[in-house]
């Protein structure tokens, strides 16, 4: 990858770093309402699912910034899904 495409890959999964932790700051604030967790419990868990996401696509752009062939870097992604909807993207 040239050193532009890497530098912004790098910026890209930052700024997704940036999107987690607001994401995280707003979980908590609604998970401080017991009413509100318990009416909405099954869509709370989403943000979970969410932050996951961000976190492994963040980590697979800072890996084919740093060199990795994409074959490895997908190799590496945790959510079976999410990895098998990528590697589909490229066949």
């Amino acid at each position: 990858m040239e050193s532009y495409g890497a530098a912004l890959c790098q910026a890209i999964a930052g700024e997704m770093r940036v999107a987690r932790e607001l994401l995280e700051q707003l979980a908590g604030v609604l998970v401080s309402d017991e009413r509100f967790v318990a009416d909405y419990l099954d869509q709370l868990q989403a943000f979970d699912l969410i932050v996951q996401h961000v976190d492994e696509t963040a980590d697979l752009l800072d890996r084919m910034a740093g060199g990795s062939a994409i074959g490895e870097a997908l190799g590496q992604v945790r959510l079976n899904v999410m990895q098998a909807r990528l590697r589909a993207a490229l066949d």
